[in-house]
């Protein structure tokens, strides 16, 4: 699995994310800081990346266009800080990792993690 982490979230993502095995870039060493959704989006389809953002964007997209990848990770709002939420992401992504492979959003809090099967 190969996980693109979004603008919206800190490059220091990447780090945390290969320090536990999982492959990752930020979005700043692909694209432009400007880029639409829609150029992250057809990025990480052609080329098996999985989401990782803080928004709700990609996921509607996904839904309405009915689009079975890419997979999205997203954390709502308020669980920002990766100091407290990062056991909870890479716990997430493990555990759910066979779904996200064949596509998912999983919504993360620090209270629960949701996860939807694509296409909705």
């Amino acid at each position: 699995m190969k996980i693109l982490v979004d603008m919206n979230l800190s490059p220091k993502w990447v780090k945390l994310l290969t320090d536990n095995n999982i492959e990752s870039v930020h979005w700043s060493s692909i694209g432009s800081p400007n880029d639409p959704d829609i150029n992250i989006i057809t990025y990480a389809a052609e080329n098996n990346f999985v989401i990782f953002n803080k928004d709700l964007d990609f996921g509607t997209f996904l839904a309405i266009n009915h689009n079975k990848k890419p997979s999205v990770v997203q954390m709502k709002e308020g669980t920002l800080n990766h100091r407290k939420i990062n056991n909870i992401v890479i716990s997430a992504i493990n555990m759910f990792s066979d779904k996200i492979e064949a596509g998912a959003i999983v919504t993360i809090d620090q209270n629960k993690t949701r996860v939807t099967l694509l296409p909705l």
